[in-house]
């Protein structure tokens, strides 16, 4: 099969699947959405929405979190992994915000990447989740699956975006990394399948005999 036939499979397949989609961390603004991402490091986005209302019932602006100490912030998210380093750099990003951008969250990747804390796919889902511009955030379900599918044999999240935002139209981006997402999360998943029993892997690769055994990112 082609890569344009690929592709043309995927999202065809992806969008009876899930033909809506919505934001998996809960947030009310950008600010909250950024501190979402953040917190859900080497977490599950179940968790992160479990503990987050707590915290941002005390602070849903940058203005608000400065004022609360890191040790409060830290006794809001102790339940996540990390909590003490990110309580640290959700206290100094929201400094950081009100002393560069009026407490505002910037909309450029460079801004973005420069605060604590802030990778480039946390940058990523802020541009697409948050301000609506056409980004592809890739987590390591879509890293797993890019290689499963034949798209990508990127050795990190990087290469794999790079790889997949050449193959996928500009306009689906937004939409289309949330529904990989969920489909890697519920049919495609990293103990299960291994490139051979699940709909879109039996569609694209009908012959496969062999697991496929990913790089991980």
């Amino acid at each position: 099969m082609k890569k344009e036939e690929k592709v043309k499979l995927i999202i065809q397949s992806l969008e009876k699947i899930y033909p809506h989609v919505s934001v998996p961390l809960d947030h009310n603004n950008t600010f909250t959405l950024l501190i979402a991402v953040l917190l859900s490091a080497q977490c599950t986005d179940k968790k992160v929405n479990e503990v987050s209302p707590s915290l941002f019932l005390l602070a849903s602006t940058a203005r608000d979190m400065d004022k609360l100490k890191e040790e409060t912030i830290y006794s809001k998210i102790k339940q996540l992994g990390l909590a003490r380093t990110k309580a640290k750099n959700i206290k100094n990003l929201s400094k950081i915000l009100i002393k560069n951008y009026r407490g505002c969250v910037p909309n450029s990747y460079r801004d973005l990447e420069a605060l604590p804390g802030v990778g480039h796919k946390t940058a990523s889902v802020v541009i697409s989740q948050g301000f609506g511009e056409p980004a592809f955030p890739v987590d390591t379900h879509i890293h797993r699956l890019a290689q499963r599918w034949g798209l990508s044999s990127g050795k990190n999240v990087k290469e794999t975006e790079k790889d997949l935002k050449n193959i996928f139209p500009r306009k689906l981006w937004n939409k289309l990394h949330l529904q990989i997402i969920f489909y890697g999360r519920e049919y495609c998943t990293a103990r299960t399948c291994f490139g051979l029993t699940c709909h879109i892997c039996k569609k694209l690769y009908p012959n496969r005999i062999k697991a496929i055994i990913t790089i991980r990112a």
